[in-house]
């Protein structure tokens, strides 16, 4: 195992570099000109090259890539081309560090409530209770968001005004309850769905029934045996969804007026702002690779024959 963590460690370095080339190529060969867009309509000929110098894009494709890797791998993205004299470590860090409360937020719900709810649809398989809580989270799951959070908005705002509608005061507020209920409505759908059929494919396997005929508790069985093996499936999930913790949600940040980092990615492709994109890009990459890193260190813990 320390050897497979150590070979994944050191290629990941060849990997964000490939990710940051063709994410910087597409930039530079793609519709749009940042020159342009930054001048709006004072753009003249003479201005927009004046500028194209100033920001080094005049300089071949190479030569501006090497600067900025040169930057970046001393974790100096530059300056952003739509907030001048604003570094772009200054706009991201801020912002993600809101999208990653939001984000916590609604991945805690959706396991605290997803995890017990499958457990229990499979402990009750058949019955009225799974039928219910399954029709009820395959509703939730199909919902979009722009349809649940009106209703929420309807619901806890305006009908009975137990909750703000807008803005950011921190992981401890109450502007933090509905952005973090609308994003973990489908997590927790979705988590309840996969530790249901988990723990149907544990349920029937032999040592279960071996471990009942040796006289356990029904609670031993179904959490030290049932839940650890059936939850290999969901650490894949958890680990990809710690992963997007950095990408933010644009819908769900406009509707709500967080300022996370899904707002300022989309913001950052119509205005041709490439320093803000390839440092987001490079962020998430390394965040999914180091996130997939500690997904197999995580399999190799809960079941031992992975980690031989």
């Amino acid at each position: 195992m320390a050897v497979r963590v150590i070979r994944r460690l050191i290629w990941l370095p060849f990997l964000l570099a490939i990710v940051s080339f063709i994410t910087f190529f597409l930039g530079y060969y793609g519709p749009g000109d940042p020159v342009e867009v930054r001048l709006g309509n004072k753009a003249t000929p003479e201005s927009v090259e004046r500028l194209r110098e100033e920001m080094g894009l005049n300089q071949p494709l190479l030569r501006q890539y090497g600067h900025f890797m040169g930057k970046a791998i001393q974790g100096d993205f530059g300056e952003s081309y739509s907030y001048s004299h604003l570094s772009v470590n200054q706009l991201i860090w801020r912002k993600i560090w809101v999208s990653v409360q939001l984000g916590a937020a609604a991945i805690l719900l959706s396991v605290s409530l997803g995890i017990p709810l499958g457990l229990l649809t499979a402990f009750k398989h058949g019955t009225w209770v799974d039928t219910l809580i399954m029709g009820s989270a395959l509703f939730l799951y199909s919902m979009p968001v722009f349809i649940a959070a009106p209703l929420l908005i309807l619901l806890l705002a305006l009908r009975f005004p137990l909750l703000p509608t807008s803005g950011w005061e921190g992981f401890f507020s109450l502007h933090l309850i509905m952005p973090a209920v609308l994003m973990g409505l489908p997590g927790i759908a979705g988590i309840l769905r996969l530790t249901r059929s988990s723990a149907l494919e544990v349920l029937a396997e032999d040592y279960i029934r071996t471990a009942r005929a040796k006289g356990l508790s029904e609670v031993s069985v179904q959490w030290r045996h049932v839940l650890r093996n059936a939850l290999l499936p969901i650490v894949s999930v958890l680990g990809l969804s710690l992963a997007t913790l950095v990408e933010g949600a644009f819908i769900t940040e406009t509707i709500f007026g967080i300022p996370g980092i899904g707002r300022l990615a989309v913001e950052a492709v119509f205005q041709r702002d490439y320093p803000v994109i390839v440092a987001l890009v490079l962020i998430i990459a390394t965040t999914f690779a180091l996130a997939n890193l500690i997904v197999d260190i995580l399999y190799g813990i809960l079941d031992p024959r992975i980690r031989i």
